[in-house]
């Protein structure tokens, strides 16, 4: 019998309320639609005090290490990262600065104000995890302040972002492709 598959999703926001998490947690729920896995979700926001202390992964607390540990043992990483100023945030750079990701699969996503700033996925953090020799997915999710009312998602379109994700990251995993499935 082979292992569940491991989802980590970290949310790289540090306020809440976070329309980052929600669409963090938006991914994992779709995902969790159309793939069987044990999930873990980190909020930068809870470690980000040691995370920005630490100039060396020695200097971690062991729960944040544990963290660590939990991303570099990831069969799946989904990013989401709020845009500040046009990229992501330093800490959320740093606290990558101190993990191993080659090779780790990384479905990216990012909130912002507004559309401006929808390229951050492949101007910013595509190149970022690159570097770190992580594979990211080609889909991948932005959006903005009006995709949400309440800190809750009210857009179709998002939605249907979040629905496409999912649905393409799902068969690099095992499952059935669902624009191959046959309608009875």
């Amino acid at each position: 019998m082979s292992r569940p598959l491991n989802v980590v999703a970290l949310s790289g926001g540090t306020w809440r309320p976070s329309r980052t998490l929600v669409l963090t947690q938006a991914l994992l729920a779709e995902l969790s639609g159309h793939l069987s896995f044990n999930s873990h979700l980190i909020e930068l926001g809870d470690i980000a005090r040691p995370v920005g202390a630490a100039l060396s992964r020695q200097e971690l607390p062991a729960e944040v290490e544990a963290e660590l540990q939990a991303i570099e043992n990831a069969d799946l990483l989904i990013v989401a990262a709020p845009v500040y100023r046009g990229s992501y945030p330093g800490l959320l750079k740093h606290l990558f600065d101190l993990n191993a990701l080659i090779d780790t699969p990384v479905l990216l996503a990012a909130t912002g104000g507004s559309e401006r700033h929808a390229l951050v996925l492949d101007h910013q953090l595509r190149p970022l995890f690159s570097f770190f020799q992580a594979l990211t997915l080609p889909i991948g999710v932005y959006a903005t302040e009006a995709d949400f009312s309440d800190y809750q998602i009210t857009s179709d379109l998002l939605r249907a972002r979040i629905q496409l994700a999912a649905e393409r990251a799902a068969p690099l995993f095992g499952a059935q492709p669902t624009h191959l499935l046959k309608i009875a």
